[in-house]
């Protein structure tokens, strides 16, 4: 494991305060780089796996704690499992803080967990909720609770891990 002080996210940008990115004040991390490409993606400059900025966790950390309302961090994208070992460590920072942890992904639990990377399953033990699948332009629709298209699911992670079995957050 590399040391938290200097492990570095590639991050596409930040939103200090949003409220349609999980419950309650947020703070949005959108990491950079992506290799689904969702069509009708409402965040195409984080595709490129090689743009974006290099950024130390205790940096983004400071960015948080700026704000004392927050009620927790949403990591998106870009795609954040691209990058699990910085992301992990993220959440537990923000953990650490009091903070709850949102986390999309373009990929399904059931293929996030095929994956078998220690640092993927750290991850989905770790965070609290999990917004899963890809962006489908055919299903788009606006009124869905923090997803864009009708198959993406909320998946509460822990209670997931606690019943060995998937918990879907309904609307």
């Amino acid at each position: 494991m590399s040391n938290t002080s200097t492990l570095k996210l590639r991050v596409n940008d930040f939103i200090s305060d949003s409220i349609v990115d999980g419950f309650g004040l947020r703070f949005v991390v959108f990491t950079q780089g992506c290799n689904l490409r969702c069509p009708g993606c409402h965040n195409p400059s984080t595709h490129a796996l090689d743009e974006g900025k290099l950024i130390e966790l205790t940096e983004i950390r400071k960015k948080w704690k700026k704000n004392p309302l927050l009620h927790g961090i949403t990591i998106s994208g870009g795609e954040p499992f691209l990058q699990p070992e910085p992301v992990l460590e993220l959440i537990k920072m923000a953990h650490e803080d009091g903070l709850d942890v949102n986390i999309y992904s373009g990929n399904t639990y059931e293929t996030l967990k095929k994956k078998e990377c220690p640092f993927i399953n750290e991850i989905l033990k770790e965070a609290d909720i999990l917004i899963d699948g890809p962006f489908i332009q055919q299903l788009k629709n606006l009124n869905l609770l923090w997803r864009g298209s009708s198959n993406q699911r909320i998946i509460d992670l822990k209670k997931t891990y606690m019943n060995q079995e998937l918990v879907i957050i309904p609307d």
